[in-house]
């Protein structure tokens, strides 16, 4: 199952995030969704499509800015499961995929303040997107790091 890099003619699922906003959440070992030939490198280590992060074994510290669209649940699943890492999504609270795997599950999140200016897989930088976004963290340090990141927004900390 190859479920990370999926796209239709009209659905764009690749947002590479600004390298001065990973920067500020510290140093990752993994990035389980970079592209294949990347303009700029969030991790350490990195998977690709080639590589299916979905179905590779994750380590250490995890950074994940998963696929857009189908299939994005399965990303955060794995994130939540593995229990050390932070990732990016759209802040869509209300959807099924919020509630199953960040509500009950993250330690904190960081909603940000504005839109991202997301890059697209060539490294030029892109327009707005249609929704907000929120950082979400998994194990209490990463929480910490979202806090004390200097990102503009909104954190709260689901666990204490």
């Amino acid at each position: 199952m190859n479920s990370s890099f999926e796209r239709s003619e009209n659905t764009k699922v690749e947002w590479l995030t600004p390298p001065d906003l990973v920067k500020k959440l510290g140093v990752f070992d993994l990035d389980p969704c970079s592209p294949v030939n990347a303009p700029f490198l969030h991790a350490l280590h990195n998977f690709t499509v080639e590589d299916d992060g979905l179905l590779k074994e994750w380590f250490g510290r995890v950074y994940l800015n998963p696929p857009y669209g189908k299939g994005m649940d399965l990303w955060l699943q794995k994130l939540k499961l593995h229990g050390n890492g932070i990732a990016l999504i759209f802040a869509r609270t209300e959807t099924k995929c919020f509630f199953d795997n960040v509500w009950n599950d993250a330690d904190g999140v960081l909603f940000v303040k504005g839109r991202i200016r997301f890059y697209h897989v060539s490294g030029e930088q892109g327009g707005t997107p249609g929704a907000p976004s929120v950082f979400i963290a998994y194990g209490k340090e990463n929480a910490l790091a979202l806090k004390d990141a200097g990102i503009e927004g909104r954190f709260l900390m689901l666990k204490s």
